[in-house]
């Protein structure tokens, strides 16, 4: 494949210096292994960064990171979905208005890629594309604006969803190729406008150096809350991640619950809006049984799902899962290696797949319950089986080395 020049525009692109979002970054750095010259375009703010960047009072900010050539936009900070997140989108959105013609000259690109979760990006993408003579790409995360319509309640006659929606529209039509996190959206972005032979489906995925030659330390707190689970368990069930509603870990605590006086411990490491209401509903319920751990960095993940016997991974029943799923974590525990508990109604199913878990129904915590029973009652080599048969799909089909020729594939038009 000849060189290329990839100009990325992802609103909420992260880095291993900034954290989330992490996507962009493995990509990007993929494709300059393989010779290909990447610029990435994002704002300066973002709700899901751990550190945001030095801009030092600058309206932009140049930097390269592992080769990745960076473009930071000031833009306005924000807590939450409402008013003040919907204005910083419209400001970013309306700085690669104002930049694109120079994007376009400096850059040169030979592909352009909008990729900032909700569409708006699209028009300004496809003007720079336009300019530069290059191909336009519209990668989806989430579907926009179903997503706030079916998890937020808007209306579709809401003026800001009517914009997402004739940007949706719009990118259906005018991309030259989409990619999808998600691998059964076909039907929708038809509905919308893409033409069949446009879709192509690059999940998230991890990077296999993190967990091939991972550091088996951990730190001092986490390793003794471990060991304090262990000590009165046969089996640790573990969650690693964010505790919010849609992780549904209410289900794991009423599991918890029900395997009381069994020598299974429950470990849940993570922050989140609803960390403090699990702790205070589980020292309530009085189980010793359940342990809450702070975040570990990011480095530490390997070695905190190593002390897992079992990773657990919920949804909440959603019929906006129909379009399917693709989430990190449990990408982390298949390279960790762990069997899964995945209780999920959603339109693909990574564990059944691999054959690496049991996949359950949501919401049903006597049915997990009884998954962890059944796991716990199975020989340890074929636990370790379980394990093994999900590291490999993992690093066979879910890795960035993978995932980057991948969507290259897209790129090129091949």
């Amino acid at each position: 494949m000849a060189r290329l020049n990839i100009l990325l525009i992802n609103h909420y692109a992260g880095s291993v210096r900034h954290g989330m979002e992490f996507r962009p970054y493995y990509l990007a750095r993929e494709w300059v292994r393989q010779g290909h010259r990447v610029r990435i375009v994002a704002s300066s703010q973002s709700h899901i960064r751990a550190q945001a960047p030095d801009m030092g009072g600058r309206d932009r900010f140049e930097q390269n990171i592992d080769g990745i050539d960076y473009t930071w936009f000031a833009t306005p900070a924000y807590r939450g979905n409402g008013v003040k997140r919907i204005l910083n989108m419209l400001s970013f959105v309306w700085r690669l208005v104002r930049e694109g013609r120079a994007l376009a000259r400096s850059e040169r690109p030979d592909v352009v890629i909008a990729s900032s979760t909700y569409p708006l990006d699209i028009w300004p993408a496809h003007r720079i594309a336009r300019l530069a003579g290059a191909r336009l790409l519209f990668e989806v995360h989430d579907l926009w604006p179903l997503s706030p319509m079916e998890l937020g309640g808007y209306s579709r006659w809401h003026p800001f969803i009517m914009l997402l929606q004739a940007a949706e529209n719009y990118a259906c039509r005018h991309a030259d190729a989409v990619v999808s996190i998600l691998p059964k959206v076909r039907a929708h972005l038809e509905a919308h406008g893409m033409a069949p032979h446009k879709l192509h489906i690059v999940p998230n995925g991890a990077d296999p150096a993190e967990w091939l030659e991972a550091d088996t330390a951990l730190a001092a707190q986490a390793e003794s809350a471990l060991a304090k689970a262990r000590a009165t368990a046969d089996c640790i069930v573990g969650y690693a991640g964010t505790h919010g509603l849609a992780n549904a870990l209410d289900t794991l605590l009423d599991a918890a619950v029900l395997l009381r006086g069994r020598r299974v411990a429950f470990v849940l490491a993570g922050v989140g809006p609803e960390k403090q209401r699990l702790q205070l509903r589980a020292l309530a319920m009085g189980l010793e049984n359940v342990h809450f751990l702070d975040p570990v960095p990011k480095h530490q993940v390997p070695a905190l799902l190593n002390r897992f016997d079992l990773a657990y991974i919920g949804w909440q029943r959603q019929p906006l899962y129909r379009f399917g799923i693709a989430p990190n974590k449990l990408i982390d525990y298949m390279m960790a290696a762990r069997p899964v508990l995945h209780a999920v109604d959603a339109g693909n199913d990574p564990v059944a797949d691999a054959q690496c878990g049991i996949t359950l129904a949501p919401d049903d915590p006597q049915a997990l319950a009884a998954a962890i029973v059944q796991l716990t009652n199975t020989d340890a080599a074929e636990r370790e089986a379980m394990g093994r048969r999900g590291q490999r799909y993992a690093l066979d089909n879910l890795t960035y080395p993978v995932l980057g020729k991948r969507f290259l594939t897209a790129c090129a038009g091949d």
